[in-house]
């Protein structure tokens, strides 16, 4: 049996492992913030969840079939192992950057929020005063 295919076939076991766990733990645990983000609509942070949820795995399984092939021959168990921690260790490092990127953004929409419900209302008009004429 060719090595090289036994190493792809562990890579994309465990990278759609991976992916459907941190899509899975994401969308549970990203309710909360994204109800808060959007100022407790909880319909419509169901809908951007999904969403995000359907961007995560387009980009990340995506990424993990565009890394399988990358030309080299895998001979013997340590090269499996080598060629499984490279390819794995890259596809973690994207999950977690896009991780970061969403949690970045979303934290801005979320200040910003804050800052819109902390401010006071401007004072409204207490009168009129007459024009001084000639100014």
């Amino acid at each position: 049996m060719d090595l090289t295919v036994v190493a792809y076939v562990i890579y994309l076991a465990i990278s759609l492992g991976l992916t459907v766990w941190v899509a899975r733990t994401l969308s549970h645990h990203g309710r909360v913030f994204l109800a808060d983000v959007l100022k407790g609509n909880e319909k419509l942070a169901e809908a951007v969840n999904h969403l995000l949820v359907v961007g995560f795995y387009l980009v990340n399984l995506g990424f993990v079939a565009l890394y399988l092939q990358d030309g080299s021959t895998v001979t013997d168990a340590r090269g499996i192992f080598e060629a499984l921690s490279t390819k794995l260790g890259v596809v973690l490092l994207v999950l977690g950057g896009m991780h970061l990127g969403n949690v970045y953004a979303l934290n801005k929409f979320r200040r910003r929020g804050i800052m819109e419900r902390e401010q006071t209302p401007p004072v409204p008009p207490q009168g009129w005063i007459t024009p001084t004429p000639g100014v």
